[in-house]
């Protein structure tokens, strides 16, 4: 597929490595020739120098052609515009990075629609979402949601003293809880690794585990049995994510507290916010956070838009006290390595979020959606059983699925299970599979008539 990309920031530059990797014939257009020439050399990519909204540079960059492309500027009216004029220009999807609440919103959306915008991505409001489930699931390392929120992939650590290590898999003692979701994939020392009967787990490994968002919590809740609960949150930083993220968290029971350093910020976040408390002051100052009064029950979201200072703000309020810190980091390499060292409970990234929403478009017609996993080198992918499929009426354990790949669960209308090898397929069944990078058009092939 032709995939003309506009912006070659962090985000552009990364979708565009990710589609690279899967053999498609991406254009990156760009006003930087700099940029552009750090991307040529790096990635098999045409590069087109000039601005997204001029008809001649989208001309050159084919966009007539193209099965998506993508606006992914740090300007709205660019991504949007752009958009309308690829659409207009002929290309099958567009899509665009739009932070501007009120044109993201849903209720405003569908007004982009009208300008033949076929996904409108805020990377702010997907990241404040992930911190959500973060401290809804008490500190996972990563949360994925699909088929419409029926079914929940989790990634966890396995901490001492959990009942995962008493011995193989196949001997766990909650076989009732286990039967309610599927062990996907297991990560020790940066090596993946298959789980199966005889798996047996080390502390520190992390795995990731697939079901209904109950089960999968009643699952953690036995494999973590020490995990603090979180009463009160701590938001360092007042703007595009934290703000955000203080809403959300105001439909909660849980204390909100938001810490700005700028005070012409602080009010405006005060005005906006009904029951969060706002101080204006820095998190990196040990007496703004023993005024708040941070306790085992307290979790930190470091969102200031630096991301050392992130990391700082997550360090200290973790040495007070605090149950949970979790860093907004913009720089994606910093998140692997944060993750991955163990140095806070989590780091996320808005850019993880945006390349995962707008991947979806490059999928065939058999692949609904599709999500990376950062901690695994695999992906989770929502399969549609189409109308006249060979799969319709046959078991699963007769499908030839690619090496490694995992049947994590089938979702049948509202009804979401755990797939098994006798589960019989039908039309319009969602099939989660997990599998290895690369191997989407293999699953494509499997599904497709």
């Amino acid at each position: 597929m032709r995939v003309v990309i506009i912006g070659a920031g962090v985000a552009g530059h990364r979708l565009a490595s990710r589609l690279c990797d899967e053999k498609h014939d991406v254009v990156v257009v760009d006003r930087r020739a700099r940029i552009l020439e750090e991307i040529s050399s790096e990635l098999d990519v045409q590069t087109v120098l000039g601005d997204g909204i001029s008809p001649g540079v989208l001309e050159k960059a084919g966009v007539a052609k193209a099965g998506l492309v993508a606006t992914l500027t740090n300007r709205d009216e660019v991504n949007i515009l752009a958009a309308a004029f690829a659409h207009a220009a002929g290309a099958r999807y567009t899509a665009a990075r739009v932070s501007n609440d009120e044109l993201s919103a849903a209720r405003h959306a569908g007004d982009l629609s009208t300008l033949g915008i076929d996904l409108v991505v805020n990377e702010h409001d997907e990241c404040a979402r992930e911190v959500l489930s973060v401290l809804d699931l008490g500190g996972a390392k990563e949360i994925v949601r699909m088929a419409g929120g029926r079914i929940q992939a989790v990634g966890t650590n396995v901490p001492p003293g959990s009942p995962l290590l008493a011995g193989p898999l196949k001997d766990f003692p909650h076989p009732d809880i286990l039967s309610n979701v599927r062990l996907i994939a297991v990560v020790r020392n940066e090596r993946l690794l298959m789980p199966h009967g005889d798996t047996e787990f080390e502390v520190k490994d992390t795995i990731y585990c697939v079901g209904q968002p109950a089960d999968v919590q009643a699952f953690l809740n036995v494999v973590r049995p020490h995990q603090i609960a979180v009463h009160k949150v701590v938001i360092a930083g007042g703007g595009d994510v934290g703000w955000r993220l203080a809403r959300h968290l105001e439909r909660t029971d849980k204390q909100v507290v938001v810490i700005e350093a700028n005070s012409e910020r602080a009010h405006e976040c005060s005005a906006s916010l009904e029951k969060s408390m706002v101080i204006s002051g820095s998190a990196l100052d040990p007496a703004v956070l023993d005024e708040i009064g941070i306790t085992h029950h307290t979790a930190i979201v470091a969102s200031t838009g630096n991301d050392e200072n992130n990391i700082i703000a997550c360090l200290l309020a973790k040495k007070l006290g605090a149950a949970l810190g979790v860093a907004v980091i913009s720089k994606p390499e910093y998140v692997s390595i944060i993750n991955e060292a163990g140095l806070l409970d989590r780091a996320v990234s808005p850019y993880y979020a945006t390349m995962n929403a707008f991947l979806r478009f490059v999928r065939g017609a058999s692949i609904l959606a599709v999500t990376l996993l950062q901690g695994v080198p695999g992906e989770l992918l929502e399969v549609r059983v189409s109308a006249g499929s060979r799969w319709v009426g046959k078991a699963l354990r007769t499908a030839r699925l690619p090496k490694q790949a995992i049947v994590a669960a089938i979702v049948r209308g509202d009804v979401a299970s755990i797939g098994t090898g006798d589960t019989v397929l039908q039309e319009g069944d969602q099939v989660i599979v997990f599998a290895p990078l690369g191997a989407t058009s293999k699953l494509e092939s499997v599904f497709r008539k």
